[in-house]
This record gives structure tokens, sequence and C-alpha cells, in this order.
């Protein structure tokens, strides 16, 4: 805002060194930096405020807000394992009323800061025109709010949570298309920052082993593997997100085999987070991967990326074989386990009885089957308490839209979806390919799981449409060069 009000700023070395910064990896880096340490030493506050230090001075001295996309994608992953209020309702932090001081100061001053900027952006000659995914995304949005609408009795609780999903899936896409000036970001500025924050939360899987309980004499108990902002699934599923990232680079950059091997540690790091959901389809997106990296490459570079993933696969085939018990240590919990759906089967046909009930506008949040108990060898369902904002998720994104937002909720998803979908396959690039990969990691582990309906995966989401959207040809707003 400063350099619009005194354009002599933009000539100032230090304006031209904080533009450049703001665009380099180097930035991503720092911010998933401080994101990993902040989970795994509890320095939140002291985070959350260098946050807010780089969005101030990008709103006030660069030319946009791209600076903010790297921050709303790991700031909800800054949250230590002694501060998991589902495990510690009473920590410190959250419990504190500093905290909530801290709170409101700082979601103030970052909301005027992006609220200025958008005024000041929305004020230019050039005009941005409409998001292509505007249509389905609105319709989401309405779906959301609407469920449970005429008839359910936690219907206005519902729509409170239902606009607060809207905002989490919508947020980021509809400030950053008008708060960046698409013209000089870097062509690799989005999947760069995810290939660094797949490197972020491998360090935090591995935190979680560090964990009390969480490896006992040689065995694992994944029950006691959790993050401040997520238990093991949860985190598996962004670890699975972010795995295809490196191979864009192994498809399109010299020495690409390097990221091969990056993507593959990125996998095992999937692996390492003892989710069996985020297992099984981020191994299926890890193939697409490697058929995308061989149809991409070329030359000596397919050759070489070939060759590590027969490694892989070979290597595969000899762990198997030779270290068969000292897997089955290290995966013990998912061994015992099998394909035991761990209750989700109880959920899924009590979700479609809702959904019979109310086939409409469903029951709405609140009221829709999530929780369960196991008790005796048992699992059953769980009663939603009264006083939690968050409710017990379906663990399926399907049954969850039938059950809570109807037919409406359904045909508004499949609406956002075509959108979605016309729009990685419409003219696809490398860049493209490999972060609709990134996404269809997250849609295909909320298969099994509630991720679609967690806040902060799905802000991730949303920054990776945009981004998609914007390096379409026919667009032609990033820098070629």
């Amino acid at each position: 805002m400063l350099t619009e009000a005194f354009p002599k700023l933009n000539q100032a070395a230090f304006v031209r060194l904080l533009h450049e910064f703001f665009r380099s990896p180097y930035y991503g880096a720092v911010v998933v930096l401080l994101m990993a340490c902040s989970e795994l030493f509890s320095l939140e506050i002291f985070t959350f405020y260098c946050y807010l230090a780089f969005g101030l001075i990008a709103a006030f001295f660069d030319e946009d807000l791209l600076a903010f996309a790297p921050l709303v994608c790991c700031g909800y992953m800054t949250i230590s394992a002694p501060n998991n209020v589902g495990k510690f309702p009473d920590s410190a932090l959250m419990k504190s009323p500093q905290f909530t001081v801290h709170f409101v100061f700082l979601f103030s001053a970052a909301g005027i800061a992006v609220l200025a900027r958008l005024i000041v952006m929305l004020t230019e000659r050039e005009k941005r025109g409409v998001p292509r995914l505007v249509q389905g995304m609105l319709l989401i949005g309405i779906a959301y709010v609407t469920a449970g609408a005429f008839g359910a009795t936690s219907w206005t609780r519902s729509a409170g949570f239902g606009a607060a999903q809207f905002v989490s899936i919508a947020a980021a896409y509809f400030a950053l298309y008008y708060t960046v000036n698409w013209k000089t970001v870097p062509k690799d500025y989005f999947v760069t920052f995810m290939t660094v924050l797949g490197a972020g939360i491998a360090v935090e899987v591995m935190g979680m082993y560090a964990l009390p309980g969480a490896v006992v004499d040689g065995v694992v108990n994944r029950g006691a593997m959790f993050t401040g902002w997520g238990i093991y699934n949860n985190v598996g599923a962004v670890a699975a997100m972010t795995m295809p990232a490196p191979f864009y680079f192994a498809a399109t950059r010299r020495h690409g085999w390097l990221f091969s091997v990056l993507g593959t540690c990125y996998m095992l790091a999937v692996a390492l987070s003892q989710s069996r959901g985020a297992m099984l389809f981020g191994a299926a997106v890890y193939a697409f991967c490697a058929v995308a990296t061989l149809l991409y490459s070329k030359g000596a570079e397919r050759k070489k990326n070939f060759a590590v993933f027969a490694a892989v696969a070979l290597a595969l085939i000899i762990c198997f074989a030779v270290f068969k018990e000292k897997l089955g240590d290290i995966f013990s919990a998912i061994a015992d386990m099998g394909m035991e759906s761990s209750g989700r089967k109880k959920i899924y046909a009590a979700c479609w009885e809702k959904f019979l009930s109310r086939p409409l506008f469903g029951v709405g949040f609140y009221d829709t089957p999530g929780g369960l108990l196991y008790e005796g060898g048992i699992w059953d369902l769980a009663p939603t308490p009264d006083d939690v904002f968050i409710p017990p998720r379906a663990h399926n994104t399907y049954f969850q839209l039938i059950a809570s937002g109807g037919a409406f909720a359904l045909f508004a998803y499949f609406a956002h979806r075509i959108e979605t979908l016309w729009l990685v396959f419409r003219r696809p690039t490398p860049r493209k390919t490999f972060l609709g990969l990134c996404v269809l990691a997250l849609l295909l582990t909320s298969f099994v799981d509630c991720h679609f309906f967690n806040f902060g995966p799905v802000i991730i989401y949303s920054a990776l449409l945009l981004f998609i959207e914007k390096d379409s040809p026919a667009d032609k707003r990033l820098k070629t060069e």
C-alpha cells in the first residue's frame, strides 16, 4: 500500500529485495521451518507473530499479497502436540486468557491488512474479471449453509458451521485471486512451495514417533501419534497432498531423478504416518506420479527416472521378503486391524438412513452420524456433544454430503467437481498435472476420512485450485521465463 502512495519507494533497494524474497523458494522455506519448529517445540505465539510480521510487511511494502499464500497454508499446522485441544482440553495455550488476546489481535491485524490491500487492488484500472470456479464455489457455500434447512432442529447451529466450512474452502481462492499481481508470479511458485511443505510435514511425522507411548518395546502404537492440529490420519493426508509436488521437477528438470528420490521419501513419510487411508490412496497417487513423470520427462532423464522407480519396486520386493517380521512391528497397529473399517460401515449405514429421512436438504452437520465409540471389541455410534463447534463427521465425503445437506449438497459438490476437472484436464501442462495430483490425494483420502470437511486441508486445496487455474495457457498471466 505504501508503494502505491509513494511510488518512489519502489526504487528503494530494500523494497526490491523484499519483492524478490517473497517470490523466492527461501521465503516458503522460512515459513515451513517456522511451522515445523512451532509444532515440535511449542513455539506457537512466536511463530504467529513472525507470520503476522511477514504479512504486514508484504501488505505495506510489496506490490501484492502473494506472501500470504504460504502463511495461510501453514498456519493451522503450527500447533504443537501438547496443545492439541482434542487430547488436552485444558492445554495452557488454548485455555490461556492471554492467548485469546493474542488470537484476536493477530487475526484482526491480518484481516485489516488483507481488506486494505483488497480495496487498493480492486480500485486499480486493471480488470481482473471473475474466477472460473465461482459458480461451483458459490453453490457449495449455499449447500453448506442450507444443510438441514426447513425442518432440522439444529439448522441455525449447522448453518454457522457450514459458513465456516465455506470460508475455509473459498477464502484463500477469492482473496488471492484479487490481491495478487499474477503477471509477476514465478511460474513454479506454488509447486515449489508444496515441495518444501512436504519436507516440513515429513519432519512432523518423525516428531510423532518421539511422543510418549508412540513406540513401546519396538512396537508402534499409532493411537499415541498426533500433532496439535490432528491425529496420524490428518498428518498422513497432508503428507499425501505434498507428495506429488517433487515429481513435477523430476519430470521437467535436469537431474530430475533426484526429485523422484525426494518424492519417494515423501511417500515413505506417508507410510510412516500410520494412516491406512493415506497409505492406500497415497500409493495410488504415487503410481500416477510415476506414470506422469515418465510421460513428461525425455531422453536420458526419462531413463534415470525409470531407474529410480524400478529400484523402488525392487526394494519393496526385497523388504517384504527379508524384513517381513520387522515391518510387521513397525506397522503392527495396521497389521492387527487388517481391513477392518473402524466402525465406518455403521456410520455410512446411519448416514444413508438420515438421507432417506430428509433427502432434499439433509439433517444438518450436527445430526449427521460421525462419532464412534469402541467398547468390548465393538464399534458403535457416539452422540455429538452439545458444546462443540466442530461436530464428528462421516469419514466419507459423499455420505457426509447426503446426510448433512441431502441431494442439493451432492448436486453442488458435483457441479464444483465438474468445474475443477475441466480446469485440470483442459489444455494440461506439467504443473497443472502435478498440482492436480496434489488435489487428487485429498479427494481420495477423503473417501475414508473427514479431510474434505477439515478446515486445514481445504485451505491448501483452495490455494491449489487457484494456482492450477492461473497456470492455464489461455490465461497467460504467469511469467514465462
